[in-house]
Parts: C-alpha cells; sequence; structure tokens
C-alpha cells in the first residue's frame, strides 16, 4: 500500500503537470471504487482550474478554483498518472481527467479498487471529514503529544504507529524501518514507551520518511510515481522484507511476526526487549 512518501512522490511528479490546467472533461468507470461514484460529476469539476494539488497523510486532495476538493486515495494499488489522450489505455483505469487543450489526460488506475475518489465543497468540509481519524504529519508531531498517546494504550508500539489517528502517513513499511532505526521491539506496550524513547522513535520516523522521499519512496510490488517511474528506497529497507537475511548492523537473521494483522519485521538483536518489559496484546 503506498505510504506518506509515495503519495507525496505521486504529488510532487503531478503538481507541475496539472495545477493551472482546466478541466475540460471527464470520464468515470462504470465499476465503483471504495466509495459509490457522484451520480454527475460534470457540472462539479468541468470548467473549473485546477489551483492546488496538496497532501495529508496518504490523501490527495485537488483543490479547485472555486475551492471545492476532489479528494483521491491511492488504496493498495492506486496509480495516478498523466498521459497523452492518444496513449494506449491500460486495464483497471477507472477515471480520467482530460486537461486544458484536451491533449494530455490524468489518469486513477487500481487494480484492487481499494482506492477512493470524492468530491467536496471546500477544503474545510473535507478535512473536517477526517479530524478524527488523522493526527498531525510526522515532521508536526511533538514527543510530548506522542507520548501522551502512548501512554493512554497497551497495544504494541507498531499498531500505534499504523493508527492515522497518532501520526498521519505511516503504514507498514516505515513503522518496521523506524522501529528498527529507533531500536525498539515492535510488540512494546506503547505505555511503556519512555521519554527518550518517544523522542528517539519520533526522529527515526522522520529520518526514514525524509530519506524515502528523497529516494521517491518504495516499490514492492506495483506502485510508480506520478510520472510513471518506480521508487527506489526499496534497495536500502533495512528489516522490511528482509526475513532471514543478515541484519546490516549485526549479522542476526531479521525475523517476521503477525502484529496489528500485518507482516513485521525486525531485528531481534537490535532491537531486544528491555528487561521488565511485557510484550502487548497482538
Amino acid at each position: 500500500m503506498p505510504e506518506l512518501p509515495e503519495v507525496e512522490t505521486v504529488a510532487r511528479d503531478l503538481r507541475p503537470l496539472l495545477v493551472g490546467s482546466t478541466i475540460e472533461s471527464l470520464l468515470v468507470g462504470e465499476r465503483r471504487l471504495r466509495n459509490a461514484w457522484l451520480a454527475d460529476w460534470t457540472p462539479l469539476v468541468v470548467g473549473r482550474t485546477i489551483r492546488e494539488l496538496r497532501r495529508r497523510g496518504k490523501w490527495l486532495p485537488m483543490v479547485l478554483d472555486d475551492g471545492s476538493v476532489v479528494a483521491f486515495h491511492l488504496g493498495m494499488t492506486g496509480q495516478m498518472t498523466t498521459h497523452a489522450v492518444a496513449d494506449p489505455l491500460a486495464d483497471h483505469v477507472h477515471f480520467r481527467l482530460r486537461l486544458g487543450s484536451g491533449e494530455r489526460e490524468l489518469r486513477f488506475r487500481d487494480i484492487r479498487r481499494f482506492g477512493s475518489i470524492a468530491w467536496h465543497a471546500t477544503y474545510a468540509i473535507w478535512e473536517e471529514g477526517l479530524e478524527e481519524r488523522l493526527g498531525p504529519e510526522p515532521w508536526d508531531l511533538t514527543t510530548e503529544a506522542f507520548l501522551e498517546r502512548l501512554g493512554k494504550t497497551l497495544r504494541p508500539i507498531k499498531a500505534v504507529l499504523l493508527d492515522q489517528s497518532v501520526v498521519a502517513g505511516v503504514g507498514n513499511i516505515y513503522a518496521d524501518e523506524s522501529l528498527f532505526l529507533a531500536g525498539m521491539h515492535p510488540t512494546t506496550p506503547g505505555r511503556d514507551v519512555t521519554q527518550s524513547g518517544a523522542e528517539r522513535l519520533r526522529g527515526a520516523i522522520v529520518d526514514v520518511l525524509t530519506r524515502s522521499i528523497a529516494a521517491r519512496g518504495s516499490t514492492i510490488r506495483n506502485y510508480v510515481g506520478g510520472s510513471g517511474l518506480a521508487g527506489g528506497h526499496q534497495v536500502s529497507l533495512a528489516v522490511y522484507g528482509r526475513t532471514g537475511e543478515e541484519c546490516a548492523k549485526c549479522g542476526t537473521a531479521v525475523e517476521c511476526i503477525r502484529l496489528a494483522g500485518r507482516s513485521t519485521h525486525f531485528c531481534p538483536k537490535c532491537q531486544a526487549m528491555p528487561t521488565g518489559v511485557s510484550r502487548g496484546s497482538r
């Protein structure tokens, strides 16, 4: 599933190609995505100019010149890329926005159809709908706020990182990588994380995400950025997807367990559970 670095890469690739363009027409597929399609998109978006393409967590809200928003979520297999209208149409393209003079279009492709595209009258209305579900961006997360949330739960720290209401945008790949960098066992209960541990983990999250964005994200299966190019950070992953391989830091075999419904990778030596700390509930 595309996480924050991948979605940020899509946004950075698409902004210069979309912002300032007028939407000439749109085509919506017959099969629904995660949400049902609106009955008629045409009067809502056709003729409007794209003013901004933002990123919030794993969402891509496209702000139009009347203040309305078309909010995209890539789900598990979503791809947003621009093409010449004459380019062959791939399978599983569910949404197309024809732009400007009609020679280019934005295509949303989603094999598994867990993504979503929705229209909202204003950015504030869209953001309000996510207020309870979406925490701060990792760069805006303070150690104090992080520690306060951790202190209220017995959930394993890996599960906490996957909770988008705690910190937005972190998913399975970067939760594993951040915990490795912070030297923290993924089953550590949230309330057992110390202040120094919270600060170390917060810094690790920012560091891991920043480096992944610089490498255009990680292509594990079918992710591509807005330009159609794959990511490159997968070659630098320390533990994710490396079950049985030697830890680059200590040589111990990387292990994988099931935690919070997800495969969880860690080094049992570099991320050893401190003495006296009980494992969080799985």
